[in-house]
This record gives C-alpha cells, structure tokens and sequence, in this order.
C-alpha cells in the first residue's frame, strides 16, 4: 500500500511543483513577466499553459489590470471579431446594442488567446494591426480605438509549419513569439507526478464523504509507469474516474480510468514490453521534433527505454 507522504509544493498560482525541471521554468516566466514583450507559451494539452499565462499575469507591473482570455479554436470568425473588437448596434444581425470588446475592457491589462495557431487568418491581420500600431476598429464602426495591452498566446502547434502551410501569417507570429516558453510535459517533470496524485485525492477528499488514504501498489506501478499523453488534466480526470467508482478508503487497479486500466491489462510489465496506447504513439513525432531525433531523450521523456522506443518506431513504420 502507498501512503500519502504529505508533500509541500511550490504553488505558483495554481500550478504545483516540486520538480527542479518546472522551478527553473517557472523562474524563467517571473523573469520575462517582468518586460512587456509578447510571450508565446508552448505546451501540450494538459500541461497548464493558462495557469502559466496567469502567473506571467501576476508577475507583471499590469498585474492590477484586468486578466481576459480567448479561446482562438472554440469561436467562429465572426464571433471571436466581435468578443475581441466589439461592435456597434445593426453591424449584424442579432447585434440588438454596442458592445465592448475585449480589448477595451482590458485595456492597460493582460490579454491571452489561448491555440492562438487556430485563429482565423482574417483575425490575424486585424490583431497584426493592433499589436503594430495599437488601434483597432470595432465591427460595424469606423471610429480607431487605442489598445494597450500584454499580449500572452498559447499554443500545442508549431507556428513555424502554420506558417509554412500558409495557416499563419509569418509577420504575426515574431510579433507574438517574441518570447517563446516551451513547458514541460507531466513525463518531463517526473517528480511532481506522486504529489500531483495526492493532491487531486486530497481536493476529491474534501469534496466528497469517501475518503482515500491508500492506493495499493498494483495502482501505483499504474499510473507512475503510463506516459499520460493528456498531461495534467488527464490525470485529474483519471483520478476523479477512480475515486467515484471505487470503494473504501483505498484506490484500486480496477478502479482506474478504462483507457489505463486496458493499456496495463495483462500487467504492467506490458509498458516496457512495448503495448502502448494509440494516443501515445499519435505523440512519437512531436517528442522525435522536439528533441530533434535524440532518441535518448525521447525514450526518457517517455520514462521507457530505449529498446522499446525502438520497437514502436518500427511499429509505427508498419
């Protein structure tokens, strides 16, 4: 049975570490918080790239300012035009009264735009317009507004082949990336992964009249032997899986998350025999770019050895 051995985190606004690997890039982010250059942070889904952004945020002189954020792959041209500029009253159908957007309601603050690889190219050269000479039009009107903003992005894509695949505008991107930050994946901070399961235990805890003191040591091998492609928000989810269908005060191999439990199924020892899910391979490319082809450094990255990477790059080639 592991016990919880009551770790003490670094908390940086919400994202909790006691990595090395995530203190150095955290001390990094409050250094370049500190000028009003255009910060890109680069991360896989999952890894907390807001919490990031609202940490630059809090560091910042603009740190009693308004924070906004937008989500560049949830919205339409049109919508995300109007959630970003505003609009005037009859610019379009439904647009019943004037509305602020959210660079004038954060004006003098921080505004993120999160997958901001997925931006429409017709919103890139309107914002290429704000963060050049910032002013902007709202929809519907022909009066300049100022704009002064920090402008922090996100994204788990390389503007570098956006722009190479005519996605992105190249003038946009080393205005926006004039910093980029690459965060560590939950595979590159191994430290932070025992305490970051107790942590969700204990906030699930709190939240509900079951209460988990023990994971047995089947559990354990688990989930510290998986490669968690969804990064941080995967294993939230998987523990909140297992704490609600579970028994008792201890959790279970059976009740992990089934993805997990099928990738360990025939036993643990399946990871380093090469069984690896689908949504792992899918991730074999991007670690090869990022370490560009150190086969080392993937293999550990993926906390596998080299052997078996080599048995899923022959895989993936069949």
């Amino acid at each position: 049975m592991i016990v919880n051995p009551q770790f003490k985190p670094l908390n940086y606004q919400g994202l909790l570490t006691v990595s090395p690997l995530m203190v150095q890039f955290m001390a990094r982010v409050e250094k370049v918080a500190k000028t009003n250059a255009s910060i890109l942070v680069r991360g896989d889904s999952g890894t907390g790239k807001e919490l990031v952004a609202r940490y630059i945020h809090q560091c910042s002189s603009r740190r009693d300012e308004p924070f906004s954020a937008i989500n560049c792959a949830a919205l339409s041209s049109e919508l995300m035009a109007s959630e970003l500029f505003g609009h005037k009253k009859g610019a379009f159908t439904g647009a019943i009264s004037d509305r602020k957007g959210l660079l004038e309601l954060t004006h003098n603050g921080t505004l993120f735009f999160d997958e901001i690889a997925e931006m429409p190219l017709d919103i890139q050269a309107r914002l290429l317009r704000v963060v050049q000479d910032h002013q902007y039009t709202p929809v519907g009107s022909s009066q300049l507004l100022e704009s002064n903003i920090r402008l922090v992005s996100a994204t788990h894509r390389s503007l570098r082949k956006q722009v190479q695949s005519g996605d992105f505008r190249e003038d946009l991107m080393y205005r926006v990336r004039v910093i980029p930050l690459f965060l560590p994946r939950l595979t590159e901070r191994g430290e932070d992964l025992p305490m970051l399961i107790w942590h969700f235990l204990e906030k699930l805890n709190a939240s509900s009249e079951r209460q988990v003191k023990y994971i047995t040591d089947e559990a354990w091998r688990a989930m510290t032997n998986y490669s968690w492609p969804g990064n941080v928000r995967e294993l939230g989810n998987v523990l909140e899986y297992a704490h609600a269908v579970g028994d008792g005060d201890c959790i279970e191999y059976e009740d992990l998350n089934p993805d997990l439990y099928a990738l360990n199924k025939a036993g643990y020892k399946d990871l380093q025999s090469g069984v690896v899910s689908r949504s792992d391979s899918d991730d074999l490319g991007t670690l090869l770019a990022r370490y560009h082809g150190n086969k080392t450094q993937v293999a550990k990255a993926l906390g596998i050895s080299r052997t078996t990477l080599w048995r899923r790059i022959n895989q993936e080639k069949h």
